[in-house]
């Protein structure tokens, strides 16, 4: 007689068990919306009283090009814009650089000077348009630019809003758009923090990313509790520059991912909040306002595939909804085409009806956490959060986040869990439609959008006519000024401002930082 069948295991993406029913969560009845920790939203009425900013992530060739593409997701509903830069912007890197050479406008729009940022936001009024710029190592400067521009379009400064990523921590542990070392990195971060305290006070000034944490490889957990790590880092950064938690707090904002496990991503987002409620209030915040984790969402660029590219949209509206039931501030959806190239226009309209359908259409944002109560959701919270404050722990132990990547620790982690997906995946223990099951025979698909490589002797040209035309004694007096900045412990925000109105490019801006700051070598 044979033995009876084992019953089957299922796991969320984290190696969290899911069990086959659950029993009733005690407690959970005490938590309100709007309230201390926050686990189910910072708001007492959520959607209800007004919806996510919809901020479609777009930025490719030029300036020029970049600027209809804005038009056209500002005609179709976008309700905030987000930049995407070209790898030698995020490099400190003007386009006429060696290393600059066959990059220009790939990953995104190609910023040189002030002149650039007047052409890429043509028509568009500052101040009546949230801007999420995702910039690091040069944040500082493509938000000098911002603001010069802000002044010359008679903006009031106090009043433009958006976010600038600046999360400079993520990039030595995931990415690698780093230029200076972490202490002088760290320096710049607080200096924008003081800086637009005073002067840009609605302006986010870090948005400390999970996103491309998670696009390394790294599991659900490891993507809450690695940020969260660098986000008490920023935290204690600020605190020992003699800044107020219960001002610097209030701006700081957040970024994650949404990834395919529905439940496990919504379980996540509730335990984000949960998490950094008590974290700022351990750092001494006592203003419920610096208490709060706002964030934005992108849906999973890793997660999309050049195979079956339509099954995409399927994928990317699941991982929206997890955003949505999770309680975002605002959200990017991909296009489904973006395994293969940038997203073309009809793909990047259709990833932006996919949120107005969620959220005219499904009734989900008109009651706040829909998924409260549910056992099993209430469960997978408390064992997400409970993983994550291990490993918070284990980073606390070694010094902090920044003690914990110079130990390669954060990095081994996200390595280890990007071998562990991928061999999955390989071995057909995770099924990924359209890649290892229900494969077909396919073309590749046709009217790809296409960046050429002809964009960068154009954009040499106007980088060479900004600095004939020009006040060229005041781009080098800035540039001096800049360095005995960098040399000694004044802020360096006004000094880049100044540079910037003044049409000094983002590359000699970088280049007199790296004189005096050097450079890392990861």
């Amino acid at each position: 007689m044979s033995n009876p069948k084992e019953p089957a295991k299922f796991y969320t993406d984290s190696g969290i068990e899911v069990e086959r029913c659950y029993p009733p969560v005690s407690g959970i009845e005490k938590e309100q919306p709007g309230v201390f920790p926050f686990t189910r939203g910072v708001h007492p009425d959520m959607y209800r009283s007004k919806l996510w900013t919809m901020r479609q992530y777009a930025g490719f060739s030029t300036a020029e090009e970049s600027n209809k593409r804005y038009h056209y997701l500002l005609n179709n509903g976008t309700t905030g814009l987000s930049v995407a830069f070209d790898l030698p912007t995020q490099m400190g890197y003007d386009s006429d650089h060696d290393l600059s050479e066959g990059e220009v406008g790939k990953s995104g729009v190609a910023i040189d000077t002030l002149r650039d940022m007047e052409i890429l936001f043509d028509g568009i009024k500052l101040e009546n348009i949230s801007t999420s710029m995702t910039i690091n190592s040069t944040a500082s400067i493509l938000l000098g630019m911002y603001i010069a521009l802000a002044r010359k379009q008679g903006a009031d400064i106090k009043k433009i809003s958006g976010t600038i990523q600046n999360d400079i921590l993520k990039e030595y542990a995931a990415r690698g758009t780093y230029i200076y070392p972490p202490t002088q990195s760290m320096r710049i971060i607080t200096d924008i923090f003081e800086y637009c305290s005073k002067e840009v006070p609605k302006w986010n000034t870090i948005s400390i990313s999970g996103y491309h944490i998670r696009e390394a490889g790294s599991t659900a957990v490891q993507e809450l509790a690695f940020t969260l790590a660098n986000g008490r880092e920023y935290c204690r950064a600020a605190l020992k520059k003699g800044l107020d938690i219960n001002v610097f707090a209030k701006r700081l904002s957040f970024f994650f991912n949404a990834h395919n496990n529905l439940f496990e991503e919504v379980a996540k987002f509730r335990a984000a909040r949960r998490m950094w409620a008590k974290i700022t209030k351990d750092l001494g915040a006592t203003d419920a306002q610096a208490q709060m984790l706002r964030f934005h969402t992108q849906t999973a660029g890793s997660t999309l595939t050049a195979q079956q590219p339509y099954n995409n949209i399927i994928r990317v509206t699941i991982q929206a909804l997890s955003a949505v039931m999770g309680g975002t501030q605002s959200l990017h959806t991909n296009g489904f085409d973006e395994a293969l190239a940038l997203p073309t226009e009809d793909a990047a309209r259709l990833a932006l009806r996919t949120q107005q359908v969620i959220a005219y259409e499904s009734g989900v944002p008109n009651t706040v956490d829909p998924l409260a109560g549910s056992y099993f959701i209430e469960t997978l919270t408390n064992q997400v959060e409970k993983a994550a404050w291990e490993y918070l722990d284990k980073i606390e132990k070694m010094g902090g986040a920044v003690k914990a990547i110079e130990k390669s620790y954060i990095q081994n982690e996200i390595a280890s869990s990007a071998f562990e997906y991928q061999d999955k995946i390989e071995k057909e223990e995770k099924v990924i439609i359209g890649l290892n099951k229900f494969v077909i025979e396919e073309k590749m698909p046709e009217n790809l959008l296409r960046v050429d490589d002809s964009i960068r002797q154009f954009q040499i040209d106007k980088l060479k006519k900004v600095k004939t035309e020009r006040d060229n004694e005041k781009a080098n007096a800035c540039l001096k000024l800049l360095e005995e900045h960098a040399k000694n412990d004044t802020n360096l925000m006004p000094a880049i401002v100044d540079a910037c109105e003044n049409y000094v490019s983002l590359g000699e801006i970088s280049d007199t930082l790296r004189k005096v700051f050097g450079t890392y070598k990861g």
